[in-house]
């Protein structure tokens, strides 16, 4: 079969064109339909996803003929404690002080290496995910690190920053140090400068490719970071904006509010508001679970929770309706998930909802709910479990709450809608680009890569 071109086009029409190459005639070009393709097999020399004009095999080389050790140290003092830099799997190379707040050097710096632009350093301090050290491309400025590391100057036809990504997903990362590294007590890192470098990798021939793929991966990783800034501004800005536009417990109005809402605010004890229901005896709606984040309760075939249960029990479920919440076991996160979605939830959670559902509108009271004062407050009163913290309906009851007439509760909620929406939109696009990573960095590189031992 005649192999068919397909083009994914970059992020946002702004990244360069690549080039799948394929015999598989179904796919339209789609991002999710092309990454089941885009894992090449075992034994395979070269990737399946590619840029233009770049072909043939790639070679596999020892780290060895790819950098050499840097024995360039701080012996004249060039540097000082301001210098000093940490590597973070996140973050990359970046100063110590301005990441960490602090320098966490000795009183002589003098035994420092030096890290210069465009090196390669090896960190052998373990990470979860990566349990025998990160490999990183210093990006920035000049500066010193730890003894402990491993600095490497790229030679003749090695782009640096192509072994950074080579080596930035943890699964290659890995398979390449695990036969290498020897743990020692304390979950020490024994293995040495030299030894890092006696394994073997896949690498382009042609350093251009070499920097084309680390150039989108780049891009990639700027996106991500501008995507992650956005998101984490929006939650600065919802957080400020809980905390001006409710009143503190011994007020009656909030410092800020809307136009033409000018009346106090209700208070009333949680008992006054709201009921619990308890209906049953409806194995088939969906179940539903409670997600630690602005979802509440979802589907949990859709919620991402790997959760399974016995589905003869589903008669003794509790029905949710939308509009409803609901108290769950994880009281010491919050404990209370609102539901925009009808279906059945455990036994063992509090259903409740309005008594008067002409005045209140639930958007609102799900944004009290999900506010960390309201979380504070549920500390007070919450008893310990087995695995976390619980309080009960009664107990809520008893807290007093304030809020306002349902049209003020109506433009509160409509605007914390907005603000939820753009911060769903953002953490989707954040997650959207992660995925693509992902993807290219599995897809981008042959998985004939790497080990001890040349086959």
């Amino acid at each position: 079969m005649a192999k068919q071109e397909i083009t994914l086009q970059g992020l946002d029409g702004q990244l360069d064109e690549l080039i799948l190459t394929t015999n598989d005639e179904t796919a339209n070009g789609k991002l999710e339909d092309c990454a089941r393709m885009l894992f090449p097999q075992e034994g395979e020399t070269t990737p399946r996803l590619r840029f233009k004009g770049f072909e043939g095999e790639w070679q596999k080389k020892l780290l060895s003929d790819c950098l050499e050790i840097s024995d360039e140290k701080n012996t004249d003092n060039i540097f000082g404690i301001e210098d000093v830099l940490s590597v973070s799997d996140e973050n990359g190379v970046v100063n110590q002080i301005e990441h960490l707040g602090r320098s966490y050097a000795g009183k002589s710096v003098s035994g420092y290496k030096i890290l210069r632009p465009g090196q390669i350093v090896y960190t052998k301090s373990p990470l979860r995910a990566k349990p025998y050290g990160i490999v990183k491309h210093n990006t920035g400025k000049a500066g010193i690190v730890s003894v402990l590391y491993a600095v490497y100057n790229p030679k003749e036809g090695v782009a640096p920053e192509y072994i950074h990504y080579y080596f930035d997903p943890a699964w290659r990362l890995n398979a390449y140090m695990r036969p290498l590294v020897n743990k020692g007590a304390k979950n020490t890192m024994n293995i040495s400068d030299e030894t890092a470098l006696t394994g073997y990798i896949m690498i382009p021939k042609d350093i251009e490719e070499q920097k084309r793929i680390a150039s989108f991966l780049q891009r990639l990783d700027d996106q991500m970071k501008l995507h992650q800034h956005q998101f984490e501004r929006l939650k600065q800005l919802k957080s400020a904006c809980l905390d001006s536009m409710f009143p503190q417990q011994s007020e009656n109005t909030p410092p800020i509010r809307f136009k033409n809402f000018n009346n106090k605010w209700n208070r009333a004890m949680a008992s006054e508001l709201f009921i619990t229901y308890n209906n049953r005896n409806h194995p088939e709606l969906p179940v539903l679970s409670a997600c630690q984040d602005i979802r509440g309760m979802a589907v949990r075939s859709e919620s991402g929770y790997d959760i399974s249960h016995d589905r003869a029990n589903e008669v003794t479920y509790k029905v949710v309706m939308p509009g409803q919440f609901v108290i769950h076991l994880r009281s010491f996160q919050g404990g209370f998930a609102h539901s925009a979605v009808e279906g059945i939830t455990s036994p063992a959670y509090t259903v409740f909802g309005f008594k008067e559902t002409d005045k209140h509108d639930d958007y609102f009271w799900k944004t009290v709910f999900m506010s960390k004062a309201f979380v504070d407050r549920l500390k007070t009163i919450t008893y310990g479990i087995r695995d976390g913290r619980s309080i009960s309906f009664s107990e809520f009851g008893e807290m007093a709450l304030n809020f306002p007439e349902l049209e003020e509760q109506k433009s509160i909620a409509s605007f914390f809608k907005r603000i939820d929406s753009n911060i769903a939109v953002q953490q989707q696009r954040l997650e959207r680009l992660k995925q693509m990573k992902s993807a290219c960095l599995d897809g981008m590189f042959p998985q004939n890569g790497g080990g001890t031992s040349h086959q």
